[in-house]
């Protein structure tokens, strides 16, 4: 595999890959482009480009000028792989017109001609420029006069400097830079224009610039200037050449007092859509010219005084372009050439040709009439690269091809040599004799030694071969073709054996089969014995690919005869089978029809006909029954309310498999939907057809009222009704809607009130009159843009009963610790507006009573504890209590403040000593610091080792005993208590307990030791 990163390399390596083995003449990839060459170019070095195929690899020339170019005696010359290389290029010596010759053994082809130019731009000359003096209102022209450079006005830009750079003069209506002289014209000269021109010139190809000296422009004191009519100074030439697609420009102005208007048309014509107007209408610009641009066009330029018009005419031209180009060429010896170029230009083209890149006359065989080259009798001599060259005034174009010459003795390729051919009686023979000759051979047939004759059944070809009809027994043997030419002989032979013909037996011949089932399809062959057979199965004409056919197909096979086995049939299985026999001799198939029966196929595309605000009347093309008659159909539907699809009520209720229509009935009225069909069979039921377009249905007066109608907790004087919003499925139109309806209990008159949110879920009826929990009877109704629907069953609820209105009392609040207080009330009772809860409120004393904090009890709780604050801390409470209707009025605030922390020194010297299982402790006190809690006592905590629940002994002095009561190891530690709670613990003593056991030795064991904030060792 080759893989190309580069296109530019693509073509070469597809060409030497194509042609490698090929032997052909020259061909061009690449010719050289014209250039043009900065003289002041740091490169130093010009590259002109050529690059061809052909095999054997061809060499390179180059002429310059014609003449063919002597690189070897030239050491500014070099070739690399056919391209031109010359260093230090100069103008003098290298200017000129390029052509690259390539040859190899077949021939030379010369390339296009390429231009190489220099670029330069020279030094305006130093000499001082004479002032130009003017009357005011008078014309004038200030001359460029340029120095020379190279290329022509296509490279070169103009433009003028006012005094000094990099003031430019702006050009409008009074003043025009032509771009054809590099001159500035100012029609109407004004006191404004008195100063210093400098004329600037650019090549756009060096990017040189150059400024000439300063000219001055003066005004005399003779008087003004009167009026007087245009004289156009500048105009395109008389007649304009273009190329086709290039722009074209033409200048025209005038100068004039007043300062002229300048105007173009093409006369006979309009002037093109395409063309703009430039410089104030000095420049008429046509982009992209084409033939039909080509005419006289008119500039005129007019004051009040007079006009003035100038005529030109534009003629487009076009390179030559190919036609028909030509291509290469075999002929035999003695044939004759035709070749014929044609190209299209204007000018129109005139034709020359090259043999091996020189020029071709006309000699006694040779013609050449307009683009058509014929040679007569045509022999090795004339074998070579020829090239046809079409060009007019403006350029020339290259054709080139390989003519070859074919002179050889016959030869045969060596699939034709020593064939055996086998055949059946009755077919058709072809025993093939093509041999390679040039020129083209006679052939004659030989069976056996006997020269062979034509007959009405035997018949030799025209390009040579041996043709049999129906064949027989009596036609084997053995045969042999001869081709003879001038240049020599060559023969083949053949042996032709011919065999009873293959007959098949393909069993059964039609079949109808249900999804699902098996068969065995048998093919017998009937052959001759002594050759071999082979079997083929095809389905619709395609090979089986029992591979990839998912275990369906399976093929059994003996010597004569093959089985095809076919699993669990499926709809696409059916079709034409079809059974081959191929031997050495002749190939004989036979094909049988498998009918396969299923379920319906998708029914055709669902049209909705006609719909209303509960039906849709719906049709549909039956599909494909699957060789069972369809027996009913059902119909489905589907909306953004519903679980996918759901089968609809329909008109009829069964709809047969006769049928093509149906109505769906009970449909939501203003909901959108989508139908689809699906049919059914006696095998069983099949798939859905497409769905159809979404449709909505009309809309009607809404039928579904709200449900669970019911009272909600409120304010004092209100009634509120909650229900349950309608679905926008059953709300049936636009500007669906609520009617609530209510009245007090045992009065005849509704009052009526209208929602207008399709969703609302609620009203609150606000009367100052209406006592709490006086009960109503409630109805609520719905409605859309229609009309008002039902009413829901009546209700009855009461009014709200209201907020509380009593302030909790007895309030009172004890702080327990440094950070907890004990917040207690008490509440009266009221038969309406009963609280649900108790709401406190607390903040610290420099803060606003609307940055307090809120905590909330539920039921009938009349305190809570409040946890997290600040100690030291004045803190001010209020209570409330609350229900669904909203807040009662707060309690008076009460004062509290947290306890100071507790102690933060730990009892230090703590001395411990033990006789059994008691230890007797002691301990200096803990003097607390100015903003932390007094010391109220002490707690001493003990717990065996590896427990985590402490036995606490609590005491108002610094000592205490400590019974251990089991054996083991006890970890003991002291703390302060205060009113802000325990202070910091001491560091932990670990005892070891013996529970009172009597030691080895008689007397006590007396342990003393002393802990300063560790313990320290026991030391001898």
């Amino acid at each position: 595999y080759i893989l190309f990163n580069d296109r530019h390399h693509l073509l070469p390596l597809i060409f030497q890959v194509i042609f490698s083995h090929v032997d052909y003449g020259p061909v061009f990839v690449q010719e050289p482009d014209d250039m043009i060459f900065p003289t002041d170019s740091e490169e130093k070095k010009v590259s002109l480009n050529c690059q061809a195929r052909g095999n054997p690899t061809p060499t390179y020339r180059w002429l310059r000028n014609g003449t063919e170019i002597d690189i070897e005696s030239d050491y500014r010359f070099s070739l690399i792989e056919g391209s031109l290389i010359i260093s230090n290029p100069s103008e003098m010596k290298d200017s000129g017109q390029y052509q690259c010759l390539t040859t190899n053994t077949f021939g030379s082809i010369l390339s296009r001609e390429a231009v190489l130019q220099f670029a330069y731009l020279g030094n305006f000359s130093g000499r001082t420029r004479s002032a130009v003096s003017v009357r005011e209102g008078q014309g004038v022209v200030l001359m460029c006069s340029p120095p020379l450079h190279s290329p022509g006005t296509l490279k070169i830009i103009y433009s003028w400097v006012f005094n000094e750079f990099p003031s430019f003069v702006a050009e409008d209506s009074r003043r025009f830079i032509s771009q054809e002289t590099g001159n500035l014209y100012i029609s109407k000269v004004q006191t404004s224009d008195v100063g210093s021109y400098i004329c600037l010139v650019k090549n756009t190809v060096t990017n040189a610039r150059v400024l000439s000296p300063p000219t001055p422009l003066t005004l005399r004191n003779d008087g003004v200037m009167g009026e007087y009519e245009p004289k156009i100074e500048v105009h395109f030439p008389y007649t304009v050449t273009a190329a086709r697609g290039t722009t074209v420009k033409m200048e025209c102005f005038a100068l004039g007092n007043p300062v002229p208007t300048i105007s173009w048309r093409k006369v006979n014509g309009h002037n093109p859509s395409k063309a703009r107007l430039r410089k104030s209408q000095a420049v008429l610009e046509i982009p992209n010219v084409q033939l039909e641009d080509s005419g006289m066009y008119e500039c005129k330029a007019e004051n009040s005084r007079g006009r003035n018009v100038f005529r030109g005419q534009l003629q487009v031209y076009t390179y030559p372009h190919w036609v028909e180009k030509l291509n290469d060429t075999q002929l035999d010896s003695g044939d004759q050439l035709r070749w014929e170029c044609k190209a299209t230009g204007k000018p129109r083209p005139t034709y020359r040709w090259l043999k091996n890149g020189a020029p071709l006359w006309p000699q006694n065989r040779i013609e050449m009439i307009n683009g058509v080259l014929m040679i007569q009798s045509v022999n090795v001599s004339d074998a070579g690269m020829y090239q046809c060259l079409a060009e007019n005034k403006y350029g020339t174009i290259y054709a080139s091809a390989e003519l070859k010459i074919l002179a050889s003795p016959p030869t045969f390729p060596l699939n034709q040599m020593k064939k055996t051919i086998i055949v059946t009686k009755g077919q058709e023979v072809v025993i093939e004799c093509k041999p390679q000759a040039s020129p083209k051979p006679t052939i004659t047939w030989k069976k056996g030694d006997k020269v062979l004759r034509e007959s009405k059944r035997i018949t030799i070809l025209p390009h040579g071969s041996l043709r049999i009809l129906n064949a027989s027994k009596s036609d084997e043997g053995r045969y042999l073709c001869q081709g003879v030419n001038v240049f020599g002989s060559a023969e083949i032979i053949a042996s032709l054996s011919v065999k009873e013909p293959t007959r098949i037996e393909l069993t059964p011949k039609k079949i109808e089969l249900t999804v699902g089932e098996s068969i065995v399809l048998s093919c017998k062959a009937l052959h001759d014995s002594t050759m071999d057979v082979t079997f083929y199965w095809t389905l619709n004409g395609q090979p089986i690919d029992f591979e990839k056919e998912g275990g369906h197909f399976e093929s059994i096979k003996q010597a004569s005869s093959a089985d095809l086995m076919i699993r669990n049939i499926l709809l696409m299985h059916a079709g034409r089978y079809g059974c081959r026999v191929q031997t050495a001799a002749d190939t004989v198939s036979d094909e049988t029809e498998l009918l396969v029966r299923g379920p319906p196929g998708p029914p055709g595309v669902v049209i909705v006909e006609e719909i209303t605000d509960t039906t849709a009347t719906l049709s549909w093309s039956p599909g494909a029954d699957n060789h069972s008659p369809i027996s009913l159909y059902n119909l489905q539907a589907r909306s953004p309310f519903s679980l996918g699809w759901q089968t609809v009520k329909t008109v009829p209720d069964l709809i047969s498999g006769d049928m093509e229509s149906a109505m769906a009935v009970e449909l939501n009225p203003w909901v959108e939907y989508e139908f689809r069909v699906v049919a059914t069979n006696k095998i069983g039921t099949g798939d859905p057809s497409v769905p159809s377009r979404v449709i909505r249905t009309n809309e009607a007066v809404p039928k579904t009222p709200p449900a669970n109608v019911s009272g909600r907790s409120g304010r004092r004087h209100e009634l509120v009704i909650a229900w349950e919003p309608v679905s926008e499925e059953f709300q049936s139109g636009e500007g669906f809607g609520y009617i609530v309806a209510f009245r007090p209990n045992g009065t005849r008159g509704w009052k009526e009130k209208m929602v207008t949110s399709s969703d609302a879920s609620k009203f609150i009826y606000r009367d100052e009159s209406v006592p709490p929990l006086t009960p109503f009877e409630v109805k609520v109704g719905v409605y859309n843009n229609k009309g008002d629907g039902p009413f829901s069953p009546i209700v009855v609820i009461c009014s709200a009963e209201g907020e509380p209105t009593a302030a909790p009392v007895d309030v009172k609040a004890t702080s327990l610790s440094v950070s907890e207080i004990l917040v207690a009330w008490k509440h009266i009772k009221e038969s309406l507006g009963r609280p649900q809860g108790f709401e406190v409120g607390y903040w610290k004393d420099m803060q606003q009573e609307e940055a307090a904090e809120k905590i909330k009890t539920e039921g009938n709780e009349s305190s809570i504890l409040l946890t997290g604050l600040e100690g030291n801390t004045l803190y001010h409470l209020t209570v409330r209590a609350y229900n669904a209707a909203g807040y009662g009025p707060p309690s008076t605030a009460v004062h509290a403040a947290t306890k100071k922390s507790p102690p933060s020194q730990a009892p230090g010297n703590i001395m411990w000593i033990q006789d059994g299982s008691h230890v007797s402790l002691g301990w200096e006190p803990v003097r607390p610091l100015a903003n932390e809690s007094d010391v109220m006592g002490y707690k001493v905590l003990f717990r065996q080792e590896g427990q985590s629940n402490s036995q606490v002994i609590e005491t108002q002095k610094t000592s205490a005993v400590v019974l251990l009561p089991d054996v083991g190891v006890y970890i003991i530690e002291v703390c302060a208590v205060s009113e802000g709670g325990d202070g910091t613990a001491s560091p932990q003593i670990r005892v070891p307990s013996f529970s009172g056991k009597v030691a080895l030795i008689s007397e006590s064991v007396v342990i003393i030791a002393m802990l300063i904030n560790s313990v320290i060792p026991y030391q001898k």
